[in-house]
């Protein structure tokens, strides 16, 4: 009751004198990817999630539970949510609306008022007045205390002052803008990208509805109803991680889940264990993912590993093993997801995604040691065959530390410690070598006549290599290309015996090119050389080195003219420029092996940096990358046969 009374005074005191104006907005259009990043592909959908993270933050206040996404025809994007809208009156220091102060000025917004929101992922990023910056057109309808008010904006400019528009007995605040194509190199968003992201926020805020519809035409069937999808969880991150998780094979049933608010600071954490060898763990804090992690994994870590050894031990059960357990041997076939809030979080790191509140630590570590610990106790079956997993873990570590070893007794920059088959560069300079991991040693010599000798390697790579996702990481090392792969990059795995973490201080090449046939099979390997990297060295993807070569499809003639076509749709345009339209008018040659061109063809079209197509490998979304990789490349067949039947109209494969 008492909260209830709390929560209408919140209703009734959230005005303009909430809202605290921080900083301006003048270098936002100067200097945008200052603000979210870059001004590719991924700032783009960054503009949406600040637009959702401010209902996100109206959920978490209590004060909303329903939040729509709409793709508009011309790729503009349409937020709306049943929140409180945001104020309109006038604001006391600025002598305007309330509406247009958090339109306009950067970091201002009820965030900073612990009166109006106790925990905010918006915070983390630059506000909704970024996205009105970098839009050519903004506008904004807010509907509450029975009225309903709107404005327009250019390039964050108000065309007008905020004006009501009539009665509305609806509350909340909805908002489209369209991305300026001069700040962003692409305008066109992508709907998967949106789609794991509130997927992933259904499961991380339990309750709430989201709801995303693509109102674009589909050019395949322009008929077709729009794309729509709601996502709603009820049990939060226990269907998260069973969802990640649905492609393994599970090693105990039940999904510990704890979830608990400790000294002011909700904790909830969901884990699983499998009977694979790669360790998963996603980190949360307000909703934004952590990707370097911080003070609350290391607490989890910490929690894991103290109690599951306390437990084997009191249990006798490491009595007879003779290899030495370390940390990295608990979380080998984990799956967990930990999300906290925090009033005032701390970010530090690279890309500002690591956790740096030290008191989360001990919250974390204490919450979870506490419910770890009598989970353990209640159900000893699960224990044993987690302890057991552990043991084994252990057991293959050491194997894949002699096998390591191996991979790094000579150094790769002295005599006779490079693989025979690699053609190196000249160069020594990291940041202007790149290396082409070559299908095949036909392609792969072609590949040596037509590369820039001093700034391009070549590494012919034999047939397709392990399936890293099924092998115990002492047979990865074992395989003779994956040590081909390690010892050319020259990188280590690990300052210690204990650590699988990769060290990239001798990293050789900034560009690792991944080049193989136009056909299933080349797919096939693009597919195997990405999940190795993945689980082996996510740090080079995560810092933007690993590239995958498009070889063109066709080469196409007419009389003198020849193009090169890398689609189909370049192809067809060639037929109604040269051939009338009709495609016997021309000759087509299909290339659907690298070994079909000579080197002359093959340096012009995929080596040169001038005429080439790369496409960078990035993780957009850990979660899901994880949940794909294990999909495709895992031993359950059955989401794979699923995913392949939905998606085998998109594929390209040759007759």
């Amino acid at each position: 009751m008492i909260e209830e009374e709390i929560k209408q005074e919140q209703q009734n005191d959230y005005s303009a004198k909430n809202i605290q104006v921080l900083e301006g907005l003048e270098a936002v259009r100067k200097r945008p990817a200052m603000y979210i990043g870059d001004t590719s592909e991924k700032g783009l959908h960054h503009l949406v999630y600040e637009v959702v993270d401010n209902c996100i933050d109206e959920a978490l206040a209590g004060f909303c539970n329903d939040i729509r996404v709409w793709i508009n025809a011309d790729n503009s994007v349409t937020v709306s949510d049943n929140g409180r809208g945001i104020p309109v009156d006038m604001h006391e220091k600025e002598h305007r609306s309330a509406l247009e102060v958090v339109l306009t000025v950067l970091h201002a917004g009820g965030k900073f008022d612990k009166g109006s929101y106790k925990v905010s992922g918006g915070l983390h990023g630059v506000g909704v007045s970024c996205v009105n910056a970098l839009s050519s057109a903004f506008h904004v309808e807010v509907c509450r205390g029975g009225r309903k008010y709107e404005q327009d904006y250019t390039k964050g400019k108000p065309l007008y002052s905020v004006r009501e528009v009539g009665p509305s007995d609806k509350t909340g605040t909805t908002i489209t803008f369209l991305p300026d194509k001069d700040i962003f190199s692409t305008t066109e968003y992508k709907y998967n990208i949106l789609q794991n992201r509130l997927r992933e926020l259904a499961y991380l805020n339990a309750g709430i509805t989201l709801t995303l519809t693509d109102l674009r035409p589909d050019p395949e069937n322009p008929q077709a109803a729009p794309r729509t999808e709601t996502f709603f969880s009820e049990q939060g991150l226990n269907e998260f991680v069973r969802y990640i998780d649905g492609t393994r094979e599970p090693l105990i049933e039940d999904v510990i889940h704890i979830s608990t608010d400790k000294y002011g600071t909700p904790v909830e954490v969901a884990m699983v264990y499998n009977t694979s060898y790669t360790e998963n763990v996603h980190s949360y804090v307000n909703n934004i993912n952590t990707i370097e992690g911080g003070t609350h994994l290391a607490g989890f870590r910490r929690a894991l590993t103290r109690t599951l050894k306390k437990y084997a031990e009191d249990a006798k059960l490491l009595e007879k093993v003779k290899v030495e357990i370390s940390g990295d041997d608990f979380r080998e076939g984990l799956t967990a997801v930990i999300s906290v809030k925090v009033a005032e979080p701390q970010f530090e790191g690279q890309t500002k995604t690591k956790l740096g509140n030290n008191e989360v630590m001990g919250i974390v570590d204490q919450t979870v040691a506490e419910a770890l610990g009598n989970y353990l106790e209640e159900h000893p079956k699960s224990a044993r065959a987690i302890v057991d997993k552990v043991v084994l873990a252990a057991t293959a570590r050491n194997a894949a530390r002699k096998a390591r070893e191996m991979v790094q007794r000579k150094s790769p920059l002295s005599g006779g410690g490079l693989p025979g088959k690699l053609a190196d560069c000249s160069n020594r300079d990291p940041e202007k070598c790149e290396i082409f991991l070559v299908e095949g040693d036909s392609a792969g010599g072609t590949a040596k006549q037509g590369r820039h000798r001093e700034y391009q390697a070549i590494l012919p790579l034999r047939g397709k290599i392990l399936n890293v996702e099924k092998a115990m990481p002492h047979r990865v090392f074992d395989s003779e290309e994956i040590r081909n792969i390690y010892t050319a990059l020259g990188v280590t795995i690990g300052t210690d015996e204990d650590s699988k973490e990769l060290n990239l201080d001798k990293l050789r090449y900034h560009k690792i090119i991944i080049m193989t046939d136009a056909d299933v099979d080349g797919s096939h390997i693009d597919t195997l050389i990405m999940t190795f990297f993945f689980r082996y060295m996510k740090p080079i993807i995560e810092k933007g080195y690993l590239y995958i070569a498009n070889p063109p499809l066709y080469l196409c003639r007419k009389g003198k003219v020849e193009e090169y076509c890398w689609t189909d749709q370049q192809r067809q345009a060639f037929i109604d420029k040269y051939g009338g339209g009709q495609e016997n008018a021309i000759h087509t040659q299909r290339y659907k092996g690298l070994g079909e061109m000579n080197a002359e063809q093959l340096a012009s079209t995929t080596m040169e940096p001038a005429n080439r197509i790369l496409r960078q490998v990035t993780i957009e979304n850990a979660a899901a990358a994880d949940y794909i990789i294990s999909m495709l490349m895992g031993d359950d067949v059955g989401p794979r046969r699923e995913f392949i039947e939905t998606n085998a109209t998109y594929a390209n494969i040759d007759a």
